[in-house]
C-alpha cells in the first residue's frame, strides 16, 4: 500500500515564509544552510537568497554548510561567498534558518542543531521529508533556485546582478545546462529574466562546464575504463556503473569535487537506462550518484538506500565493500522495476 502524497506547498506556507522574514530587525542573525557536498544548486540558491536578504537590509546574514569549507573550484566566482562561514563558527541561536537543496535534516549535518522552530526549508526533492516548520517544497520546480527566486519576489526583491548570477549557476547545473526532461518553457523564461540582469552564460558555461585540471582528464579516463555494463539489470533496462577511490584521487592529485562532473559521461552508454557513479568517502564510505534515462525511478532506490532525490537523478551514501554497494543498488533497482510493472 503506498503512503499518501506529501502535502503542497500553498499561499499559507508562502505568507508564512514571507511574514518569517519580514519579522526579522535588521540586527537579527539569520543563518543560511544547504547540504553536505554542495553542488550548484545548493550553493547558487544559497547564495542568491543570502545577498537578496541583505538588500532587505539584513545586516547579519551568514551561510554555511557542513564538512569543511572547501568551495569547488567552478563555483569559486559566485558572488557572495563572503558571507559563507565554517560550520563550527555558523551561529547556534539563529532568529531564522533558511536550509537549501535539502531533502532531510541529516544532509544538513551538525547544522540541523541550528534549526529552530521556524526553520524555512527550500526544495524540490520529491522525497523532502518536510522537517521545517515552514517548508516550501515543489517537486515539479527542475531546481531549487526556482524556489528561491518565488521568495525573493514575495519579498520584493529585485533581480540584480549578483542575484542573478547565482540563481543561474543553479539553474544551469540542476538543469543540465537545459538539457534534462525538467527544462520546460518556465525554465527558459527564468533563465531569460536572469540574463536581462545581466548573468554573462558564456562566462559561466565555461568555468562551471567547460574548466577542468588535466589531472582530473587523466582520473577521469581511469575511473572510466573501470566501468561494467550489465543489460539485464533493473529488469532489464540495463546498469551501467563505475567507481572511484581515494586512490584515484590521490594519484592524480585531485579534491574530490571533479568527480561531480563524471557521471554524465557515464550515463551515456546507450545499452543503460540507470547509470552509477560510486565516489569513496572513507575505508568503508561511498558516496553514489544515480541517473536514469526515464525507465526507472532511480529516487525510490535513493530512499530505500537511506537517500532521496528526483525520478531522474538520486543519491544516498553507502557502506562496506564495493561490491556490497553495487549489490545493494542492483537488489533494489529490480524491486523497484517489479513493482512498477506490477
Amino acid at each position: 500500500m503506498e503512503s499518501s502524497a506529501p502535502p503542497r506547498t500553498g499561499e499559507n506556507d508562502w505568507a508564512a515564509a514571507v511574514a518569517a522574514v519580514r519579522s526579522l530587525r535588521a540586527d537579527d542573525v539569520v543563518l543560511l544552510a544547504c547540504h553536505v557536498n554542495p553542488d550548484g544548486d545548493a550553493l547558487g540558491s544559497m547564495l542568491g537568497t543570502a545577498i537578496g536578504l541583505r538588500r532587505l537590509g539584513l545586516r547579519k546574514v551568514v551561510a554555511s554548510f557542513p564538512g569543511p569549507l572547501d568551495v569547488p573550484e567552478p563555483f569559486r566566482a559566485l558572488p557572495g561567498l563572503d558571507l559563507l562561514v565554517a560550520a563550527d563558527e555558523a551561529p547556534r541561536d539563529p532568529a531564522l534558518m533558511l536550509c537549501f537543496d535539502a531533502a532531510s535534516a541529516g544532509r544538513l549535518g551538525a547544522l540541523a542543531e541550528r534549526m529552530g522552530p521556524t526553520t524555512i526549508v527550500l526544495d524540490h526533492h520529491a522525497s523532502n521529508t518536510r522537517f521545517g516548520g515552514i517548508n516550501l517544497v515543489d517537486p515539479t520546480a527542475a531546481a531549487t533556485s526556482v524556489v528561491a527566486d518565488q521568495l525573493l519576489a514575495r519579498l520584493g526583491v529585485p533581480l540584480d546582478r549578483d542575484i542573478a548570477e547565482c540563481l543561474y549557476v543553479a539553474l544551469a547545473t540542476d538543469t543540465g545546462s537545459f538539457r534534462f526532461e525538467m527544462t520546460t518553457p518556465s525554465v527558459h523564461e527564468f533563465a531569460a529574466r536572469l540574463l536581462a540582469a545581466g548573468v554573462r552564460p558564456a562566462e559561466i558555461a565555461r568555468r562551471v562546464f567547460d574548466s577542468r585540471p588535466f589531472g582530473a582528464v587523466r582520473l577521469y579516463g581511469d575511473v572510466l575504463a573501470r566501468a561494467e555494463l550489465e543489460p539485464t539489470a533493473a529488469g532489464g533496462h540495463g546498469l551501467v556503473w563505475t567507481y572511484a577511490t581515494l586512490d584515484d584521487l590521490d594519484r592524480h592529485q585531485q579534491r574530490p569535487y571533479v568527480l561531480e562532473a563524471l557521471i554524465d559521461a557515464v550515463r551515456a552508454a546507450d545499452e543503460a537506462d540507470v547509470a552509477c557513479l560510486v565516489k569513496q568517502v572513507s575505508q568503508a564510505e561511498w558516496a553514489v550518484s544515480m541517473r536514469s534515462k526515464g525507465a526507472v525511478d532511480v529516487s525510490r532506490v535513493a530512499v530505500a538506500l537511506g537517500g532521496g532525490g528526483h525520478r531522474l537523478a538520486a543519491g544516498f551514501t553507502g557502506y562496506g565493500l564495493i561490491t556490497e554497494v553495487i549489490h545493494a543498488i542492483r537488489q533494489t533497482l529490480d524491486a523497484a522495476v517489479v513493482e512498477d510493472q506490477g
